[in-house]
């Protein structure tokens, strides 16, 4: 199996309907309060679903049962007023959720936007094998950086209603660790959770034939090294065209410690990789469209969509 290109949801325009669900971790009110409100600058209609605040009884860092969780994305996704469906946080509890979704409801609702990043990573895979669906790995609604950079609020923005005008994505610091270039579909996210997902009913077999995105957040070296491991044993990795990098918070001090382990587990691959492209947990992200075909400048710095994530 190859990764060809996604089908790819519609643009939003102003006055469009956006739901933020949370299914994963708990989210703080305040932040999503202050997150609807981006939102709403926008010109869009934000609406949130029951569960949205609510909290697991027993297991704090979820937020709220399973059943919930799923009954309120199903919802939101299958709202025929609903234009796109942002995740309000990351954490955990996506993959938990996953298996409890109706994929033929979903897929009969037609394509709609699908915003999230981090442990938002689960359902982003399981659209793509699920309904063949491009989705966004780009900001949430109650995370710090959407709420606090500019840059993140105006690369989401532009890939929602401009999309044209993000073609070409890349920060300034972006710099090869493996030269080249390469052509291949955009897919991946957060490298733990690709890993965990393997051999499971809403992941992909293979990564042939994509540009894989990986980033992470709050992994030691070894742990990195363990899953990147995981999938190179597996051989989930073989055909990949190239490698974007995004950001490594809280993984150790990046130049000592994880760029070597970096370097050693992905050069093997013989394809181009590039670090520091911006996407993920950090500072200023990129919104990134998954399932997109794109082109890979490790020299440059920068990944170029072929077509606009959006249609």
């Amino acid at each position: 199996m190859t990764a060809l290109p996604l089908t790819r949801p519609a643009r939003l325009a102003p006055g469009a309907r956006i739901a933020v669900v949370a299914p994963s971790g708990p989210v703080v009110e305040e932040r999503l309060l202050a997150g609807l409100d981006v939102l709403r600058g926008w010109g869009l209609e934000t609406v949130t679903t029951p569960q949205v605040t609510e909290r697991h009884p027993q297991f704090g860092y979820l937020a709220g049962d399973d059943e919930k969780r799923a009954r309120d994305f199903q919802e939101a996704w299958c709202d025929s007023a609903v234009d796109a469906v942002m995740c309000a946080r990351g954490g955990y509890g996506a993959q938990r959720m996953v298996d409890l979704l109706d994929w033929d409801a979903l897929r009969a609702a037609g394509p709609k936007v699908l915003i999230g990043y981090s442990d938002v990573t689960a359902l982003h895979e399981a659209f793509a094998v699920r309904t063949g669906l491009a989705t966004l790995y780009g900001p949430m609604a109650s995370a710090a950086t959407f709420l606090q950079d500019a840059a993140t609020q105006e690369s989401l923005r532009t890939t929602l209603f401009e999309p044209e005008a993000a073609m070409t994505l890349g920060l300034p610091g972006a710099r090869s660790l493996v030269p080249g270039r390469a052509r291949g579909t955009t897919l991946g996210g957060c490298l733990s959770l690709l890993a965990t997902a393997l051999a499971t009913p809403h992941a992909r077999p293979s990564a042939a034939g994509g540009l894989l995105l990986l980033e992470d957040v709050g992994e030691e070296d070894y742990r990195l090294d363990r899953t990147l491991t995981q999938l190179l044993r597996s051989g989930w990795l073989e055909g990949v065209t190239g490698v974007a990098l995004g950001s490594w918070q809280e993984c150790g001090p990046y130049e000592e410690k994880v760029r070597p382990v970096l370097y050693e587990r992905l050069s093997r691959l013989g394809v181009p990789v590039v670090e520091r492209l911006g996407f993920g947990h950090c500072g200023a992200a990129l919104t990134m469209p998954l399932g997109v075909p794109a082109v890979l400048d490790a020299d440059g710095g920068t990944l170029t969509l072929e077509t606009p994530a959006l249609a």
